[in-house]
């Protein structure tokens, strides 16, 4: 099977935060500065949104639910309930918490998945400015669950890019201002992280662009969007080289997921800011990679 890259959305400003939901067979996704979430069924080609009342920087579904969802809402974590339907509305079911409450200007929640016990891991990034200007180390990287929010690390510029690996007790992280790939001993039992390394330069290894959201295949290899890169690159975090390039036809990529019945689909979203001059279409689309060859793992929902 030949590589294709497909466009499957029109579109938008700041697509962002996919996540396959397997039991719906279905992706959802985020609008981060137009306030949309986003669901998009294969089977059918169907997609659907609606508004929410404030920037939304990253959409999860609740374990044993089809409707409820936590998203990071400005700087608020808050679970909501969405039929899925276009332009229904959206009723807040219960408001877990505030972040960052003491800096100013306000940071926003920018980027979070589940971990494999459910534990939803979701950082923030500073106070962006016109031009596309964010302040640095305003960010800090949390965890939830049951227990409440807990704050893992600080000084981040733009928290992004979060991926597990089970058989290596590894937690791979992405501050973008960096231009690095992070990686933490991951304990499972207790979703604590330790040990700071990097495992990729994006200076060192001569890659254009910024790494942004990531995700992992079976075999263990990194996928990294590269906004300002037009692509996406699969790394293999012990050796730290670049294993494959996937050109994608948006300048600004923001996220990867794998999804599909068989999770051998990589579903990309870009984005269409005006930073650097004017982003035309199809930047800012949604597109579906097939023809990888590999498979990768399931996204994990949160468990509350």
């Amino acid at each position: 099977m030949s590589l294709s890259v497909k466009k499957i959305t029109e579109p938008l400003l700041l697509g962002e935060g996919p996540h396959w939901d397997d039991r719906q067979q279905a992706l959802f996704f985020v609008n981060i500065i137009e306030n949309g979430i986003h669901k998009y069924v294969p089977s059918t080609g169907v997609h659907t949104q609606t508004k929410v009342d404030g920037s939304v920087g990253f959409i999860v579904p609740v374990e044993g639910t089809t409707d409820q969802f936590l998203i990071g809402l400005g700087r608020r974590f808050v679970i909501i309930r969405w039929d899925g339907g276009d332009g229904t509305p959206v009723k807040i079911v219960q408001e877990l918490g505030a972040v960052d409450q003491d800096i100013e200007p306000s940071p926003r929640l920018n980027d979070g998945k589940a971990d494999p016990r459910g534990r939803v891991f979701a950082g923030t990034m500073g106070f962006e400015e016109p031009l596309g200007n964010v302040l640095p180390d305003q960010g800090s990287l949390y965890r939830v669950d049951k227990t409440g929010i807990h704050k893992l690390c600080s000084k981040i510029g733009i928290s992004n890019g979060l991926a597990w690996d089970l058989k290596k007790k590894a937690f791979y992280y992405t501050d973008s201002m960096e231009r690095k790939i992070r990686r933490y001993d991951y304990d499972v039992e207790t979703g604590e992280i330790s040990n700071l390394i990097y495992i990729f330069d994006f200076e060192k290894s001569n890659v254009t662009g910024f790494p942004d959201g990531m995700t992992i295949d079976s075999d263990g290899n990194l996928w990294v969007a590269v906004f300002n890169g037009s692509s996406v690159i699969k790394i293999d975090p012990e050796t730290g080289k670049v294993l494959q390039t996937v050109p994608i036809p948006a300048l600004q990529v923001t996220s990867v997921v794998f999804g599909g019945p068989k999770f051998d689909i990589l579903f990309v979203t870009s984005a269409s800011m005006n930073i650097e001059g004017v982003q035309e279409p199809p930047c800012g689309c949604t597109f579906m990679v097939t023809g990888l060859g590999v498979t990768g793992l399931p996204s994990y929902n949160f468990k509350y």
